[in-house]
């Protein structure tokens, strides 16, 4: 029955079905071949979706919408560009910095790709960048978003182990540093070595005023981090206010907002929360019936069989994660093998908050790897250029992210240091 249920979703994959569909139809072929009552099916998507973390998807996506359309996105693009265009190559440099502060509120790297990139690619490209190398830069800088709190992947391996949300942004916090400044750095040394422009330095009025423009949008990230940190609200109602102050600020401070424009971006947060929550409903019957075939404890026993070296076992599951992130989104497959993972991960003694941070950091890299990384296909559309092009300019970017991700692998305490320091 094990073979009929991964045979299927592999296939539905492969027919190109939503990975949702996928995962319910396969689903329903193992019930109706074992004979499991049909009843166990919304039980256990219901089951899945009710969480009270999980309330908070729905807000950041929306507050996200917000951001893009209120113009607090593009407010953040102007300011990085005020502060790094004067370097060569400091549009590229400036579409990284501008994920960082992005920081993933979008809800995921694939939304990030598409909505910096809709406006960075073309101006790249204007401005005489390589064509797969604008591409590959953002694409790479959309990996930054999901690890930089607030993070909704980082919501959701909370839901699925019971974790902090506040220790969980904490962790990602200086990982997700280090990884936008390594991508800097390959992103400057590609720049001199074409000889990329570079634009006049910005004056301090000009910056002054940039900061200004761009307060209230960064401001938004830091009222969402401290104040889950500090314990002023859940990561719900972080959710709830951050929709609350995109709105304020997109409406009364940048005046971007319009009815019409409000009609549209909350239809479109309710498809992409909808969509969201069927995945994870979905997901929850699909580990059900993982749980119910023991085939958790099957892979323990087979990694934890082959080794118990804590590093080698971290190196196995990093190569899977990798893998699946080539060609899964990442809330799917961490909905699907974050928990079996992470029994085996405790079993050798990694820090359930570490492991959070490194399966994350691995999936969003595999969005990421050649040749069927989902965000190199987005920013592959939005360029108009082949996916073999976007492949080869990214292996620089993907260089830099595995080792920022053995870093964080072999050191815990680039992931612990911020949450022992403030919630222990």
């Amino acid at each position: 029955m094990m073979v009929v249920l991964v045979t299927s979703f592999i296939l539905f994959l492969v027919l190109r079905f939503p990975i949702a569909f996928a995962l319910g139809l396969s689903c329903l072929a193992y019930i109706l071949l074992e004979g499991v009552p049909l009843a166990i099916l919304p039980m256990k998507m219901y089951a899945g979706i009710d969480v009270f973390v999980l309330l908070s998807v729905p807000g950041f996506i929306l507050a996200g919408n917000l951001m893009n359309h209120g113009g607090l996105t593009a407010k953040i693009i102007t300011f990085c560009n005020h502060v790094l265009g004067h370097i060569r190559g400091g549009l590229s440099l400036a579409n990284i910095g501008a994920s960082m502060l992005f920081a993933g509120i979008s809800g995921t790297a694939v939304s990030d790709t598409a909505s910096i990139g809709s406006v960075m690619i073309p101006a790249m490209k204007r401005e005489g960048y390589g064509d797969g190398f604008s591409c590959a830069v953002t694409a790479a800088s959309s990996t930054v978003g999901p690890i930089i709190p607030p993070s909704v992947p980082m919501i959701i391996a909370a839901t699925l182990s019971g974790l902090s949300v506040g220790k969980l942004f904490l962790a990602g916090a200086i990982p997700g540093v280090l990884l936008g400044s390594g991508l800097m750095g390959v992103a400057f040394f590609i720049s001199v070595k074409q000889r990329y422009p570079k634009h006049k330095r910005s004056s301090l009025r000009q910056l002054a005023r940039g900061f200004v423009d761009t307060f209230w949008a960064l401001l938004m990230t830091f009222i969402i981090l401290f104040g889950i940190v500090g314990g002023i609200f859940t990561p719900t109602e972080a959710s709830i206010v951050a929709v609350l102050y995109a709105f304020i600020i997109g409406w009364f401070v940048y005046r971007k907002l319009s009815w019409r424009g409000l009609q549209i971006i909350v239809l479109d947060s309710m498809k992409t929360s909808a969509s969201l929550m069927i995945l994870i409903g979905f997901a929850n019957l699909f580990g059900w019936i993982l749980i119910t075939e023991r085939l958790p404890q099957w892979v323990s026993w087979q990694i934890l069989d082959f080794t118990q070296n804590k590093y080698l076992v971290l190196l196995l599951i990093n190569i899977l994660l990798i893998f699946v992130g080539t060609f899964m989104e990442t809330i799917a497959a961490l909905l699907i093998l974050f928990p079996i993972l992470l029994k085996v991960a405790m079993t050798v003694g990694v820090d359930p908050i570490h492991f959070a941070v490194i399966a994350v950091l691995n999936l969003i890299i595999g969005l990421t790897t050649p040749p069927v990384g989902v965000c190199l296909f987005v920013a592959s559309s939005i360029g108009k250029i082949p996916i073999g092009e976007v492949s080869r300019a990214s292996l620089p970017f993907l260089v830099v992210s595995m080792i920022v991700l053995t870093l964080v692998t072999l050191l815990p305490q680039i992931s612990l240091f911020l949450p022992n320091l403030f919630l222990d």
